[in-house]
């Protein structure tokens, strides 16, 4: 079991996590492609806001349930509740002070083929559409 203090760029927004953290992960979904994250599953209670919780911002898509977080002031990615583990957070663990990444093995998660349920996507979206999960007309990204 170890405790990291962390933090986002510009420091407004810290967090202290405790926890036996065994291996990072990296995802392939479109979103953690573009953040390029490599993260660490911890329960909830084993993550605790220390200060700037009101400087947290909140991005959602999809079906909703993945809340990722990133600090107002700097835009940096901290963690997120994560959307097949609702109750765990995917941590950045860049944003830990003195966390030794090369001590942890990394895996390699699958999620481009997680299902695509909004209905509204946007076509750059890779995975499975559901029934409601309709392209938008003309590949228009906005």
């Amino acid at each position: 079991m170890g405790t990291w203090s962390g933090s986002c760029h510009c420091g407004q927004v810290r967090f202290t996590v405790t926890a036996e953290i065994t291996e990072l992960t990296t995802c392939d979904c479109s979103l953690c492609v573009k953040k390029n994250a490599v993260m660490a599953k911890v329960h909830e209670s084993e993550l605790v806001i220390t200060a700037g919780e009101d400087r947290l911002g909140l991005y959602q898509w999809n079906t909703g349930r993945a809340q990722h977080r990133f600090c107002l002031g700097c835009g940096i990615y901290t963690f997120h509740r994560k959307r097949a583990a609702p109750d765990h957070y995917g941590v950045n663990v860049f944003c830990l002070d003195d966390f030794d990444v090369a001590a942890f093995p990394v895996r390699a998660t699958e999620g481009i083929g997680m299902t695509v349920e909004c209905p509204d996507p946007r076509p750059e979206w890779p995975g499975p559409r559901t029934s409601s999960a309709r392209p938008r007309a003309g590949g228009d990204p906005s």
